[in-house]
């Protein structure tokens, strides 16, 4: 079947086409706030994944026992300020930490071909910076991905949950109604971004932030643990709203098919009636 009916599809990077796991950003927040005396969980970073890397460490400064931590450490609340120089300390470590994640997930490579055949535009967001896409582009496209348009963090007013980054990729790829187009994202965050834009949404249980583990470490989990991670993520992202949720980009071609078919239909996605 041919996919022509969807005129965009955007997707997310961490997660959904490079990282499984998403395992770059922890990586680097948790160096970034050490080296700044404050112990952050692997579980603590990944609460706010998907926001761009400033609004995320403005949220973890927020909570309540990084905030402790963060006082106890350095004598007052953290500022502004630190939010700048935390952000300013972060992107070279997630520049290198990205680039050693670079490897696309499989199906990556292939749907983007299809959806090339087919006519459809490829379109992406994402909570990294240019900067920390820098090196990521280049590899990604000798891995045979390489999207007609990348929107980067602090390149619109708001991020994520708002829809202007995915906004900003359909009126730059030239794709319109946003209700024939679809996002997919392995993150909460970029759930609600995708309904905000008024776009078909589909979430990404085992190859994201979600699980949050390598494909071989989850591929050495038991059957059952296996099982229920990758469980407990689809469920996080269809109470988010997800129109479809399945585990990694390697099995979308069955869920565009069907959005394809319901586009040509005439249907048009449920809208999130607010954040």
């Amino acid at each position: 079947m041919t996919l022509n009916a969807i005129k965009a599809v955007v997707f997310d990077w961490a997660g959904t086409v490079i990282d499984f796991g998403c395992r770059a950003p922890v990586v680097a927040l948790i160096q970034v706030f050490g080296d700044n005396a404050v112990k952050i969980t692997d579980a603590e970073a990944r609460i706010d994944m998907g926001k761009a890397k400033r609004d995320h460490i403005r949220a973890l400064l927020a909570m309540p026992r990084i905030a402790g931590c963060w006082r106890e450490a350095h004598g007052v609340p953290a500022t502004e300020d630190d939010v700048s120089r935390l952000h300013d300390a972060v992107e070279p470590m997630m520049r290198a930490a990205a680039r050693d994640a670079a490897l696309l997930i499989p199906g990556a490579a292939e749907l983007s071909a299809r959806l090339r055949s087919d006519g459809v535009r490829i379109g992406s967001c994402t909570g990294y910076t240019r900067a920390m896409m820098a090196d990521i582009l280049p590899l990604a496209a000798e891995q045979g991905y390489s999207p007609d348009v990348v929107v980067c963090a602090g390149e619109t007013r708001e991020g994520r949950p708002s829809p202007l980054m995915m906004w900003k990729a359909l009126v730059e790829l030239g794709a319109w109604p946003a209700g024939a187009c679809v996002k997919i994202d392995d993150a909460t965050v970029g759930i609600d971004e995708g309904l905000a834009a008024g776009a078909w949404v589909v979430g990404l249980s085992a190859s994201g932030n979600g699980v949050g583990l390598s494909r071989e470490a989850l591929a050495a989990l038991s059957q059952g643990e296996r099982d229920r991670r990758i469980a407990a993520a689809a469920q996080a992202l269809e109470r988010s709203g997800a129109h479809y949720v399945v585990e990694s980009v390697a099995d979308l071609g069955p869920v565009l098919d069907d959005i394809a078919a319901r586009i040509a239909a005439g249907e048009a996605p449920a809208k999130r009636i607010s954040l």
